[in-house]
C-alpha cells in the first residue's frame, strides 16, 4: 500500500538504527568508473531515460572502483558502504586493504537490498502501536493506535478495543525503524584484522544501468567543393542507482566479452596515446587497450543518478575535405539470393536516388582519431539566414583511423532514375540466362551532376557483361557500377547485356 501523495512521514529514532556500522568513513571516496556500452549505434534516444525506465533497459554496464578511509579493529570488524550502485552485480564485488594488505583480510561479504518503503515499514508494524494523523478541516486529528492492516487503507484497533478504518490520512508515525530494513543499497564486509587502525581500502564492482555513446554533428559546407567540420559528444545515461561524485572516468569502445559470471575488469597496458583537446580543459585522451579503444577524461566529472550528462569527445575538427556522391540502385535493396534465380521480373522499381557523403578519416584529412560507434548527424548553413538546418543522419560503427566512412542522407529531389528489363532469354538445357537491361537517370537541377548507376548481378555466382553503353567499375563479385554525367535538365541512358550460366 503507498501513501497518498500529499501523505507526510516520519521516523523517530532512524539515526539510531543505522549506529550499528562499525567501520565509519573517515573521509569522502576517490571514484574512478569505467563504463561499457553494449548498445547498438543509435538505437538509444536519451529521450526513454527521463522517466527512470526499467531496471535492465539501459544496455551498458560499469566497472566502479573507490578508495576510501574505513575503521577497523584488532579481531574481527563489521564494515558497512551504503553508497554503491543499487544495479551492483554482487558476484564482483571485490575488497583489497592498501595500508595493511597482509594483516587483514575479508571472512564473509554480503549485499543488502532489503530498502525502506512505506508499505513494508508498516507491514512490520502489524500488531504494533502507530499514530495516524487526519487533516480535519483546519486541524490534525491524532488516531494512535495498534495497527491491523496495511491494505487498502489502515485498520486501528484502539484501546477501548474498537476498530477504526482510515482511507485517507496525511501521515504515519512510527517509534522506531524496524530491524532489518535499511535505507539505502549497502555493501557489508566481516574482516578479520591485526589491528586497531583507520585504513585506506579500495572497493571495486560492477554495476549494471550505466551506459555510454557518441553523437556526432557535422556542419556540411558544399557551396565551393566539400568541406566539413566534425564535433563529437559522448551521453552518459545513469539509472545504476547512485551518484559518482568527482569520478575519474574512462570509456572503453570495442565488443567486450562477457561470461555469465562476469568479473572485474584487470589492469592492462597501455599503448600509444594521443591527447584530443587543449589543456586549458582537460579533454577526453584515447589510446590502444588491449584490442579496444580506451578514452579517458583528464578531469574528475560527477555522474548524478537518473541523470543524462554529456561531454565533448575532442573538439571539432575544421575543413575536412569530404565528397558527396549520387548513387541511383534500381534493383532496390536486393542482393545476390546464393541461388539460381530463374524467374522473369525480380527487384526493380526504385526510383530514388540516394545521396552520400563521404570522407577519410585521416590525420591528413584533419582527422586520424578513432571514431566510437554512433549516431552523426549533417547540416547545412542557410546563407540566406545564416542558420544551420538538418540534412540528414547515419550511424558509424567503430571506425579506425585510416577509414572512410559513408553516410547516406537522404533522397535526392531533383534527379530520378528509372529501371527497366528490356530483353530476357533463357535456356535450361545449355544453361544459361541472358538478360538486357535499361537504366535512365533524369537531372532536373539547374546544374549538371555525376550520378553512379549501381547494378548488382542476383540471378548467379556466375556472370559476364557481353555488351555496354559505357564503361563500369566492378565493387565486389555480385556488383557494378556505371558512373554517368548528366547534364542540367538533362538524361543518360544506361544498357547492358549479362549473360549467366551454370
Amino acid at each position: 500500500m503507498n501513501l497518498p501523495v500529499n501523505a507526510t512521514f516520519r521516523i523517530l529514532t532512524l539515526g539510531s538504527a543505522l549506529a550499528c556500522t562499525t567501520g565509519a568513513i573517515a573521509a569522502s571516496p576517490t571514484t574512478s568508473v569505467t563504463i561499457y556500452s553494449s548498445a547498438q549505434p543509435g538505437s538509444l534516444n536519451a529521450s526513454m531515460f527521463r522517466s527512470g525506465g526499467e531496471w535492465g533497459s539501459v544496455p551498458g554496464y560499469a566497472v566502479v572502483r573507490q578508495e576510501r578511509e574505513v575503521g577497523t579493529t584488532k579481531g574481527r570488524s563489521i564494515v558497512r558502504i551504503d553508497d554503491v550502485a543499487a544495479n551492483i552485480d554482487p558476484t564482483t564485488v571485490s575488497f583489497e586493504s592498501l595500508s595493511d594488505p597482509n594483516g587483514t583480510r575479508v571472512i564473509e561479504q554480503s549485499f543488502e537490498f532489503d530498502l525502506t518503503s512505506t508499505r513494508k515499514l508498516l507491514e512490520k508494524y502489524l500488531d504494533r502501536e502507530v499514530s495516524v494523523e487526519q487533516i480535519r478541516g483546519n486541524t490534525v486529528e491524532t488516531v494512535t493506535g495498534l495497527l491491523q492492516s496495511a491494505r487498502d487503507g489502515i485498520v486501528i484497533k484502539q484501546p477501548d478495543g474498537s476498530l477504526r478504518t482510515l482511507t485517507n490520512y496525511a501521515g504515519v508515525r512510527l517509534a522506531s525503524l524496524p530491524g532489518g530494513l535499511i535505507s539505502k543499497p549497502t555493501l557489508v564486509w566481516d574482516l578479520a584484522s591485526d589491528r586497531t587502525a583507520t585504513q585506506r581500502v579500495r572497493v571495486s564492482y560492477q554495476t549494471t544501468g550505466i551506459t555510454w555513446w557518441t553523437d556526432y554533428n557535422v556542419t556540411l559546407n558544399d557551396e565551393q567543393g566539400c568541406k566539413l567540420d566534425l564535433g563529437a559528444w559522448v551521453t552518459i545515461v545513469n539509472q545504476a542507482g547512485t551518484t559518482f561524485d568527482s569520478a575519474k572516468l574512462k570509456l572503453v569502445a570495442g565488443e567486450v566479452q562477457r561470461a555469465e559470471m562476469p568479473r572485474p575488469t584487470a589492469r592492462g597496458a597501455v599503448a600509444e596515446q594521443m591527447v584530443m583537446s587543449e589543456p586549458k580543459v582537460a579533454g577526453f585522451a584515447e589510446k590502444s587497450f588491449f584490442e579496444y579503444r580506451l578514452y579517458t577524461l583528464g578531469r574528475p566529472t560527477t555522474i548524478a543518478n537518473n541523470a543524462t550528462k554529456q561531454i565533448e569527445l575532442f573538439p571539432a575538427a575544421r575543413d575536412v575535405s569530404c565528397e558527396k556522391r549520387l548513387v541511383y540502385a534500381g534493383q532496390g535493396n536486393v542482393g545476390f539470393y546464393g541461388g539460381l534465380v530463374t524467374e522473369r521480373n525480380v527487384g526493380g522499381g526504385n526510383k530514388k536516388v540516394d545521396a552520400f557523403l563521404r570522407f577519410k578519416n585521416a590525420e591528413t584529412n584533419r582527422l586520424g582519431i578513432p571514431l566510437p560507434a554512433g549516431k552523426i548527424r549533417v547540416s547545412k548553413l542557410d546563407s540566406a539566414d545564416q542558420s544551420l538546418e538538418f540534412i540528414g543522419e547515419d550511424l558509424i560503427d567503430h571506425t579506425p583511423k585510416n577509414e572512410t566512412i559513408q553516410l547516406r542522407l537522404g533522397s535526392a529531389f531533383d534527379v530520378v532514375g528509372e529501371r527497366r528489363q528490356v530483353d530476357y532469354r533463357i535456356d535450361t538445357k545449355a544453361k544459361w540466362i541472358e538478360e538486357e537491361i535499361e537504366v535512365r537517370v533524369r537531372n532536373q537541377k539547374s546544374e549538371p551532376v555525376t550520378v553512379l548507376v549501381r547494378e548488382t548481378m542476383m540471378r548467379w555466382s556466375n556472370w559476364s557483361v557481353s555488351q555496354k553503353s559505357t564503361d563500369f567499375k566492378k565493387l565486389d563479385a555480385q556488383t557494378i557500377e556505371f558512373p554517368v554525367k548528366i547534364a542540367k535538365e538533362g538524361e543518360a541512358v544506361v544498357r547492358y547485356t549479362v549473360r549467366y550460366s551454370w
